[in-house]
């Protein structure tokens, strides 16, 4: 599987899983929307500003993203590890909003609860048929 190839399958996924490391140096994951955009190496969320990821990620920058498909008789994940930073600058909120974000951010695009997840994928471990693959970014 190629770099090409992972970036093509996570597009196509729905959703996605985020860890972030806690105080206590745990991992914590939660379920997130697709990514808004994915462009090159880096792929971005929405969330909130008041969230536990921002904090977390704000202290700790490490991060795992894991997307997967679950099909009849086929299961495919990548588990890409990297670098998660906190996007509060305008450009970057406008380069992912979209019109229905209204609903979550009663002030629009400069709600100051809303925020981007940037996050720079290092390298991927991608598992179908019982076989993985390591692939570096």
């Amino acid at each position: 599987m190629t770099k090409e190839q992972i970036l093509e399958f996570i597009a196509e996924q729905k959703t996605a899983f985020i860890s972030s490391v806690d105080r206590q140096g745990y991992p914590v994951t939660r379920a997130m929307l697709a990514p808004r955009i994915i462009e090159g190496n880096d792929i971005y969320f929405s969330t909130n500003t008041s969230s536990n990821k921002v904090k977390q990620y704000t202290e700790n920058n490490k991060a795992c993203v894991y997307f997967y498909k679950r099909g009849k008789f086929k299961y495919q994940g990548v588990c890409i590890t990297g670098e998660m930073q906190v996007c509060c600058d305008q450009a970057t909120k406008d380069k992912i909003w979209r019109f229905g974000d209204k609903l979550f951010y009663k002030q629009g695009v400069t709600d100051p609860d809303y925020c981007v997840l940037k996050f720079t994928c290092k390298s991927a471990e991608y598992y179908c048929d019982f076989k993985t693959e390591k692939i570096d970014f």
